[in-house]
């Protein structure tokens, strides 16, 4: 097996660490799915993981998701049910992790699936929130994986679906009555952006292998800060990248 390896296969190990042992990991769809099937074979062996859909999962699917309703996630399954059980989890605090996508992130990580430029005349619409605001306001904590482009990590998003860390003063979610701990990393292409304690805005944990500081700035429209221990993010293992083959199309 070739020890190189796509961005995608890149950002599929970095979430799959984020998934820590014993934790209930909401799981979004495509690279998260991904993830979770590596954590749980890899690092995580007892974290389970949960599906919009309806389903609760305590292994990984054996072969390919297009889907989270796809038969082999729902084969085996440890809990098989409505979505508003599911739901109904993560407004019981029970949720530790959650992946969320968008098509605009900001610094305070902020996300956007609703429209992108002035809400009277919007030059793109996209699908809207689906369980992404839910994800944002009640788990633990969560994660977003983004291409890195300008146009997607932006000043200010156009609009808030999934609320992050709002305008970046202290306990801003604590004031707004936010019952989850808010964003804890954005997973890019090119690097990890990680938060303060407490929230805040985003600073550059660590940049990927053959990339550079000066490539994350200029493809991001606000001012970047780095973290004076700003390293480069370990490539993935040979045991990921055996686990993310098996059942991706990264």
């Amino acid at each position: 097996m070739s020890d190189a390896f796509t961005a995608q296969e890149m950002m599929i190990a970095v979430a799959a660490r984020e998934i820590r042992d014993r934790e209930l990991v909401f799981v979004g769809m495509r690279l998260p799915i991904v993830a979770y099937a590596v954590a749980r074979n890899t690092h995580a062996p007892n974290a389970r993981g949960l599906f919009e859909v309806g389903l609760m999962r305590d292994q990984a699917a054996t072969s390919y998701l297009g889907t989270m309703g796809d038969p082999p996630n729902v084969a085996g399954a440890l809990w098989a049910t409505r979505m508003s059980n599911v739901m109904a989890l993560m407004a019981q605090g029970a949720v530790d992790l959650g992946f969320i996508g968008g098509a605009e992130v900001d610094r305070y990580g902020n996300l956007n699936t609703s429209y992108v430029g002035p809400p009277e005349r919007p030059r793109v619409k996209l699908p809207g929130s689906g369980g992404g605001a839910d994800i944002a306001i009640l788990s633990r904590r969560w994660v977003t994986l983004m291409t890195h482009e300008r146009r997607r990590l932006v000043e200010r998003v156009s609009f808030v679906t999934s609320p992050g860390h709002g305008d970046g003063t202290p306990d801003w979610r604590r004031r707004h009555g936010l019952l989850g701990g808010g964003p804890s990393a954005i997973i890019t292409t090119l690097c990890v952006f990680r938060f303060p304690s407490g929230g805040g805005e985003a600073y550059v944990d660590s940049v990927h292998p053959g990339h550079t500081l000066a490539e994350v700035r200029e493809a991001t429209s606000w001012e970047v800060k780095i973290d004076a221990d700003v390293r480069e993010t370990p490539p993935p293992t040979k045991a990921e990248l055996k686990e993310i083959r098996a059942r991706s199309q990264a």
